[in-house]
């Protein structure tokens, strides 16, 4: 049996925002690599856009990940924002009500513009 795993890539941009992209699926085995790859040091900018683009399936796992994240982004005076969500991935955003809580992006460039920032 093959394991589906969760890629993850990170940067920071020259404006400081941490960038998180995904690729493949996010559940209770991969959840870890997620929340770690959200956990930013104390000092660093608490901004940060999580690319969803490549991601093919997530759960509550990866709704927690992203609720804790937010909260400790708020908590440092910094945002989340989600970028480029696959339909399915959208529609577990708007079910849980994440859509109301989190700015959703259609693309990572549109995450990323400056007026995002806020």
């Amino acid at each position: 049996m093959s394991q589906v795993r969760l890629s993850v890539s990170q940067r920071t941009t020259g404006e400081g925002v941490h960038v998180v992209a995904l690729a493949g699926t996010i559940d209770h085995t991969t959840a870890g690599a997620f929340r770690q790859a959200l956990t930013l040091p104390a000092d660093s900018a608490p901004h940060a856009v999580v690319d969803f683009h490549d991601v093919t399936f997530m759960d509550s796992s990866g709704i927690n990940v992203l609720v804790a994240a937010n909260n400790t982004a708020r908590a440092r005076g910094g945002s989340l924002r989600l970028a480029a969500a696959p339909a399915r991935v959208l529609e577990l955003l708007r079910i849980v009500g994440l859509d109301a809580l989190l700015p959703l992006h259609p693309t990572l460039e549109e995450a990323l513009a400056p007026t995002s920032a806020a």
